[in-house]
């Protein structure tokens, strides 16, 4: 469940967007403890089209890039290998970048590339939400396109686009692999558990049943045998890899929370699409590649430090929407794991309890202000000790 610092090579650490969802586990076991019976949730209404359909849609890519040069440059020759019929133009978000993007990007010719550059690096979420708005405001798309620049259409993916009977959807994901073929866990869509009752108890009996009677992570996710289906399927949360936008779903949600800075900015973005009323297809014909496999997995810990705070701030304010009535009896639950997770951080403990603290206080409260520099003085250690 996307962002340019989050999408940053990682020698050392867990993968929060793993987190997030052993975290969404817990949650709904946490709600399966303190119900015997759930509440009837009313369902967003289905979305009417308010914005008619272009014929061919015009489609506008936004990719937002961070010190990933290599990356961005495979995944820009992806974009713009597709006819202009298919892409219309490519909107390129450099979040002030050190590593010679800039350079790049401007020795290049291609009509339909556009650059942004920022001043200042908002992290993921303020990079698409300025993307969308400058593609929407410039360009007056039908069809948006999103993809952090590690992300990038498999041959013919926009041609599938172009083919598909949309009619009914506001909003796209597409079935998203690593570039060997193995389906990118971190990119499956999913349904809300607290929405659908079938889906709730489905994911409970994988974790009451520690993974013997199915995994909880395929309850709520799209799973293998929809991946080599032909049908759509409806879905309440998509990453911001492959994800098309009409402009119908724009209309309806707005744009990206710049707030959240890093993680959770898609998870938000879908739910509010879905809250309000817009509908989401996994669609398995259309296929993206994630070139994520440079990230190497090692100790428990966040890398650097302070990702902690954006991660565990987030995940209050998402699961907060997620969740509904069941958030507070949940979060006595949550905090105890939480806390846990001091072991893994052995000559640092103090540095992660303060981070964890300010954003356990801040998700609580919805604070999303603080500012980034702000953040990076308290990941010091100094920061701590000097109290």
């Amino acid at each position: 469940m996307s962002s340019n610092i989050r999408r940053e090579s990682v020698k050392r650490g867990i993968d929060p967007r793993q987190v997030f969802d052993r975290d969404t586990d817990l949650w709904v076991l946490a709600a399966t403890l303190f119900a015997c019976a759930r509440l009837a949730m009313v369902l967003p209404r289905s979305a009417v089209s308010e914005i008619p359909e272009a014929a061919p849609r015009r489609l506008v890519a936004v990719v937002v890039t961070y010190n990933r040069l290599d990356k961005l440059q495979d995944t820009l020759a992806r974009f713009l290998s597709s006819p202009p019929a298919h892409l219309e133009r490519i909107v390129v978000i450099d979040n002030a970048s050190t590593d010679g993007t800039a350079q790049w990007l401007a020795a290049q010719d291609d009509p339909r590339l556009v650059v942004e550059r920022l001043p200042e690096n908002r992290g993921g979420a303020g990079g698409f939400e300025a993307g969308m708005r400058f593609a929407v405001d410039r360009f007056d798309p039908d069809w948006l396109v999103l993809s952090d620049d590690d992300g990038r259409p498999e041959p013919g993916a926009l041609a599938a686009f172009h083919a598909a009977d949309l009619a009914g959807w506001d909003a796209v994901a597409a079935a998203v692999y690593f570039p060997g073929g193995a389906i990118c866990d971190i990119n499956r869509p999913w349904r809300n558990p607290f929405w659908h009752p079938r889906v709730f108890f489905g994911t409970a009996l994988g974790v009451f049943s520690l993974g013997l009677l199915g995994r909880s992570r395929d309850a709520f996710h799209v799973v293998q045998a929809d991946y080599e289906g032909d049908t759509p399927k409806a879905m309440d949360g998509a990453s911001f890899v492959g994800l098309f936008l009409s402009r119908n779903a724009v209309a309806r949600t707005g744009y990206p929370d710049p707030g959240l800075y890093i993680y959770g900015d898609d998870v938000d973005y879908t739910l509010r699409l879905r809250r309000a009323g817009g509908r989401m297809a996994f669609w398995p014909g259309i296929r993206f590649e994630h070139d994520f496999s440079t990230f190497q997995t090692g100790a428990r810990r966040f890398r650097p430090l302070w990702k902690t705070y954006y991660h565990h701030r987030n995940l209050l304010i998402v699961y907060r929407q997620a969740a509904g009535l069941w958030f507070w009896p949940i979060l006595l639950l949550v905090l105890p794991k939480w806390l846990l997770r001091t072991r893994d951080h052995t000559g640092e403990q103090g540095t992660f309890l303060r981070l964890l603290g300010l954003a356990i206080w801040h998700g609580l409260r919805r604070v999303k202000t603080v500012p980034h520099a702000r953040i990076l003085t308290l990941s010091e250690p100094s920061a701590v000790e000097d109290r």
